[in-house]
Order: C-alpha cells, then sequence, then structure tokens
C-alpha cells in the first residue's frame, strides 16, 4: 500500500480495535433517527450501523459523518443522506444471493452499504480520482466482492447482466431503457428521474417474469443529474 493510500484511510479503525466513543454514540443516534423516519427494514439498518460512514467523506467533513444530510465529495459530486441511502437500499428489497449493479459509485458508500447485502456488487463511476479512492476504501474493508469500472453507467453493464437489482444513484431524465433491458424478470430497479433538483422523483420499477413493467413513485429525492456520453 502506498503512502498516499495509507493517508486516505489512517481514520478507519481497523478490525479489533474499537470505534472511537463519539463515533459509536453518533451512529446509535443516526440509526435511531432513520427508525424513526420509517426504515424497519432490520438487515438495512444493520448495515447502515456497520459502515463507517467518517471513511467516506472529506476530512473537513468528518465531524458531520453521521449528520442525516448529503455532503460534498470531490469531482463536484456528493455522498448522499443516510436517510435516502438507507431508503433506496429498503426499496430494492435485497436478498443475501443476489448479484446487484450500482450506476454512479461515487465515495463508495453506497456501494459499501449493499456490500453487506448481497453476493456480488458491479458498481460503475465516470470519475476515475472517485473510483480509485472508493477502491482504496473497499480494500482497507476487505470487501473482495465488489467489482468496479470506470466508465459511462447509463450504458450499464452488458457483459455481466443481467442483475436482480439495479439502483442508479444520479437523476435520469426518463426512466433508462438500457438498464431495464439488464434487469433480470422479477428484478427491481430503484432510481430517480427528473431533469432538475426541483422535480426529481425516486421511482421504484418492477420487472415481471413476463417482461412487463410497473412503476412506484417512492419519494421526492435531489440528486445530481446522470451524464451519458454521447459517442456512439
Amino acid at each position: 500500500m502506498n503512502s498516499k493510500t495509507k493517508e486516505r484511510i489512517r481514520y478507519h479503525h481497523t478490525p479489533g480495535h474499537p470505534a472511537p466513543a463519539e463515533s459509536v454514540s453518533d451512529r446509535i443516534r443516526l440509526i435511531m433517527k432513520l427508525r424513526n423516519s420509517g426504515i424497519n427494514d432490520v438487515d438495512v439498518l444493520a448495515a447502515m450501523e456497520n459502515v463507517p460512514r467518517e471513511m467516506f467523506v472529506e476530512e473537513a467533513f468528518r465531524e458531520h459523518a453521521y449528520d442525516d444530510t448529503a455532503l460534498p465529495i470531490a469531482s463536484g459530486q456528493t455522498i448522499s443522506q443516510p436517510t435516502v441511502v438507507a431508503w433506496m437500499t429498503s426499496a430494492l428489497e435485497m436478498e443475501p444471493r443476489m448479484r446487484v449493479l450500482e450506476i454512479g459509485t461515487g465515495s463508495g458508500y453506497q456501494t459499501a452499504i449493499l456490500a453487506k447485502l448481497a453476493r456480488r456488487i458491479y458498481t460503475i463511476e465516470r470519475h476515475r480520482d472517485l473510483l480509485t479512492q472508493a477502491e482504496e476504501r473497499f480494500q482497507a474493508l476487505k470487501y473482495t466482492h465488489i467489482v468496479t469500472r470506470c466508465g459511462d453507467g447509463s450504458k450499464g453493464w452488458k457483459e455481466v447482466a443481467p442483475f436482480e437489482r439495479i439502483i442508479v444513484t444520479a437523476a435520469a431524465a426518463e426512466i433508462p431503457a438500457v438498464l431495464l433491458e439488464q434487469l433480470t424478470p422479477g428484478g427491481v430497479m430503484v432510481v430517480p428521474v427528473g431533469t432538475n433538483v426541483t422535480d426529481q422523483i425516486l421511482l421504484r420499477i418492477r420487472k415481471g417474469e413476463d417482461g412487463t413493467i410497473s412503476t412506484q413513485h417512492l419519494m421526492n429525492v435531489r440528486f445530481v443529474p446522470l451524464v451519458e456520453d454521447n459517442k456512439a
């Protein structure tokens, strides 16, 4: 591990060493807030409690790691509000043997939550610097079942499709047809849709065994836009 990697992960408590007391109390307060907001999936709550969010935020915002708020990260992106992460994860209705595609790795926080709940996570990030930092965090946390790619997430990952679950962490202008094609019959996709931050709606999309599509509006959200490459 090079010195740059050590610098980035030095604040993470290693297995076998207790987390700082303030971190533990902050996590407990966050879990209670999630419960009070209606999150009752015990597996999702356990994942949120066990993934160290302080490891995924910029050092300048570390003291706010367990505040229920979105925080800025590199490349003009954000790490999502914990409540939104919990709702999106819960909406996927995941099972342990599933293969999940995530569009928008970002800091890697949502990816890490998914990794607590599924057999294999495939995640795509268009910003190389963000992906490199996320990969270093996954290595430090010993997540060996996360597969990463740098590229245009709007195209999905055809080579390893289909997926039982797909989660998109950037707002699409419309439901991404390419991603629907890569969803298994019986699968679920959770995606924010809207052309600007004032009209985005989080959707849960179910693909029936016969290929029919049903859509459920979950909540209003605010995400950075899903950027597509226009190259053929």
